[in-house]
């Protein structure tokens, strides 16, 4: 007959290996959790992040929005309108709005007008300036058109 149980001393050695390498192991796993937290600083805001440092460009549709707007100035008869607001509306866009004023006056024997008008697009309601003036061919162009600060 043969003897398969062993002495608790043979297998003392071994116990304690494995023991030693789930430890290790287990350190190993957890110190790739645990090594972002901070434990011995103060909870404060990290101020050298810095966010929308980009400047973003002007997309077509903010410029197309601004030539709708741009025909709608020029097309009013400012004699007539007497503060009277201006609805606009561009369907490649989507965007509408409502121009609440518009002032010409003569610059260096120029036409300009400046106006005011809001944007309803899909980024949300915003108000923008603008200024407008008649070139000698009798073309309007867009001199100023952006978000108002």
């Amino acid at each position: 007959m043969q003897d398969i149980a062993k002495w608790i001393k043979d297998t003392k050695g071994l116990s304690r290996l494995s023991g030693i390498a789930a430890v290790c192991l287990a350190a190993t796993i957890l110190s790739g959790c645990l090594g972002g937290l901070d434990f011995s600083g103060t909870p404060e805001v990290d101020r050298t992040v810095s966010t929308n440092s980009v400047p973003s460009v002007r997309s077509d549709e903010d410029n197309s929005d601004a030539l709708t707007v741009k025909n709608a100035v020029s097309s009013a008869d400012v004699t007539r309108i007497a503060g009277n607001p201006i609805p606009w509306a561009n369907s490649s866009s989507g965007s509408t709005g409502v121009i609440s004023s518009i002032s010409e006056e003569q610059v260096n024997g120029t036409t300009c007008r400046r106006f005011t008008t809001t944007r309803h697009s899909y980024q949300g309601i915003a108000k923008f300036d603008g200024n407008t003036c008649l070139l000698g061919n009798g073309q309007w162009y867009l001199t100023s058109f952006g978000p108002r600060s």
